[in-house]
């Protein structure tokens, strides 16, 4: 699901910038705001567990790649502002260190996988587990579909931002300048790899450690939704 550099114009590049500015600000004042200091450490670890599981990541048609993220299990954990400070972080370390990501795409990266992964998944979590009993399987269900549900909300706006690449950057002969493919190609490549094979994976990782976490130490979960 990681954008390179070269596949957005710098319109798309800067209009992605300028909204996950704002955005991580709030999430910095609402993190030190709500995160009591036990809970630091797993702020740290989640964002390692974030960096390792993005390094597992195949290839896709089109220029970008598959991975699960593990961002809607950090914010199950810690809630959607410190999962998107935790994923961000990972994003960056991906981006400047190891080239998986694009500089100039970070921000359409981070808006991605660390803004509209986690928020999604955390409220559908919420939803649908909704006085459902600590340990029931109905809470463990839906720890995998909103793991599920982000990843494939993530993927779609990520091929629609491919998608209109060629709409908004082109020559006078209507030759695209970034990424090249339409919407016809991108939105199938980006939804068929995460619906079939991607979205999998985050809903089982996600639902597992939830699970386990319920059995072991299910006050974890009841702080973090307090």
């Amino acid at each position: 699901m990681h954008i390179p550099d070269g596949y957005l114009g710098p319109v798309t590049c800067g209009f992605f910038y300028a909204i996950m500015l704002p955005i991580e600000l709030a999430a910095s004042k609402m993190v030190k705001k709500t995160l009591k200091a036990k809970q630091v450490p797993i702020l740290a670890i989640g964002a390692a567990f974030s960096f390792v599981i993005m390094m597992f990541n195949l290839p896709i048609p089109g220029g970008s790649t598959g991975h699960a993220v593990g961002g809607v299990l950090v914010a199950i954990l810690l809630g959607p502002w410190a999962a998107c400070i935790a994923i961000t972080v990972a994003l960056v370390v991906q981006a400047l260190l190891f080239g998986d990501g694009g500089i100039t795409a970070l921000g359409a990266n981070c808006f991605n996988m660390a803004f509209i992964l986690p928020f999604t998944g955390y409220y559908i979590y919420r939803i649908a587990g909704y006085r459902a009993e600590t340990g029931s399987v109905r809470k463990i269900f839906a720890a995998g579909a909103a793991g599920y549900i982000g990843m494939n909300l993530a993927a779609l706006l990520t091929g629609i931002e491919f998608g209109l690449q060629p709409l908004l950057h082109h020559t006078a002969t209507g030759q695209a300048l970034y990424c090249p493919y339409g919407l016809n190609i991108t939105l199938p490549t980006m939804l068929g790899e995460h619906l079939l094979i991607f979205g999998w994976v985050e809903a089982i990782v996600t639902a597992l450690v939830i699970k386990y976490l319920l059995k072991i130490s299910p006050e974890l979960l009841e702080e973090a939704h307090r």
